[in-house]
């Protein structure tokens, strides 16, 4: 089965989103944001810089096995999108309101779309 076009883009978006919160863990003062994605994630009391590498980290496996066409990667990116669209919409109400709804159109989207192509994920192995 031949990989869907959406698939291959949402993945380079996250492979993307993933090298910069990388690079943003090593040279940029986390504490600058006002809602850091520790917090955003319900971790206030963990580093900012390990919640970033470990977001970013996940989101490579996630994005690994969502490109490879994984049961496995289908699964974490509807988990991940349904969890970040819920806090992305329980955080619409503060001072980056605009960011927040974009997060979750983003995830919408996404969801939306891995939903519709669901098929690729559960028939014969991606070539």
């Amino acid at each position: 089965m031949k990989r869907p076009l959406g698939v291959s883009l949402i993945s380079y978006f996250y492979i993307f989103g993933s090298i910069v919160l990388l690079f943003t863990a090593v040279f940029y003062d986390a504490d600058a944001n006002s809602i850091g994605i520790a917090e955003r994630f319900g971790r206030p009391n963990v580093s900012e810089r390990l919640m970033r590498v470990i977001v970013a980290i996940f989101s490579l496996v996630m994005v690994y096995g969502y490109i490879r066409l994984k049961k496995w990667g289908f699964w974490l990116i509807v988990i991940y999108s349904i969890f970040f669209g819920l806090i992305s919409s329980s955080l619409i109400s503060n001072q980056f309101q605009q960011l927040f709804i974009g997060n979750l159109i983003w995830s919408i989207i996404v969801l939306a779309y891995t939903l519709y192509v669901k098929k690729a994920f559960f028939t014969s192995s991606f070539q």
